[in-house]
């Protein structure tokens, strides 16, 4: 017996969202399913090989292998936005060459990544001096200060966990992560602290800190969760998720 059936619009009626995630990251996903939990929206994850060595050579190597990556996302889908989740890939191979890597198999969708998103949102917040807190070996952490100077910021404090090992950064504890936060705020006056690193258990200290100092807390999943709703039009605020959420 052949049985009748209807269609509708699917999952994404308000957004449909792609992401790409590194091998070793054991965090966005957790993190974007708390943010992108709205009704009508859908995300989709595809994966992209990394090793756990975050350096500057092995980095640079993932950008060969987006398109592969992105192909793996529906193909059935029109995606309003498709955020690459990697700080420091993002930083060392350049946000207008992802975007171009990703709509080369994705055309028309917007693109964004964690740097992209981290400027957008320090730009919507009106921060210009920034707190910088990140996981990373120096020669990393440097690429990344250089962009966001490059881009109009004064990083008025630094600190950094030194880990090269991203199975590592995936276990530093957010008790850990608070005190880095409230230690670079402490250190000079700025307008906002960037958290740097989608690995980084940033989701859940964002509050506490923005309470602890007095000023936003923007960390890379959350402003490229905040950047993808934003572009694809999702504009509900979410202050549970700090004061970049709150913001349209």
């Amino acid at each position: 017996m052949k049985l009748d059936f209807q269609t509708d619009g699917g999952i994404g009626t308000r957004a449909a969202l792609g992401v790409i995630v590194l091998e070793t990251d054991e965090t966005l996903e957790h993190e974007f399913r708390r943010m992108m939990a709205g009704p009508g929206i859908a995300v989709y994850h595809s994966r992209i090989a990394m090793v756990p060595e975050v350096r500057p050579d092995t980095l640079a190597r993932m950008e060969q292998d987006l398109p592969a990556s992105a192909r793996l996302l529906p193909p059935a889908l029109r995606f309003d936005a498709i955020g690459f989740g990697c700080t420091s890939a993002s930083t060392v191979i350049g946000s207008d060459r992802v975007a171009r890597a990703i709509n080369s198999v994705c055309a028309g969708a917007q693109v964004t990544d964690p740097l992209a998103a981290i400027i957008a949102a320090c730009r919507a917040l009106e921060a210009r001096r920034l707190g910088f807190v990140t996981p990373y070996v120096a020669e990393v952490s440097a690429a990344m200060r250089g962009k966001l100077e490059d881009a109009g910021f004064e990083v008025a404090a630094f600190g950094s966990f030194e880990e090269g090992n991203d199975r590592v950064v995936a276990r530093i504890t957010e008790a850990a992560l608070g005190a880095a936060i409230e230690t670079v705020a402490a250190r000079h006056p700025c307008d906002a602290v960037v958290v740097s690193c989608t690995n980084l258990r940033s989701l859940g200290v964002i509050a506490k800190a923005e309470a602890a100092i007095g000023v936003p807390v923007i960390s890379s999943n959350q402003a490229l969760a905040w950047n993808m709703l934003r572009l694809a039009g999702v504009t509900d605020p979410q202050p549970e998720f700090g004061r970049l959420f709150a913001r349209a």
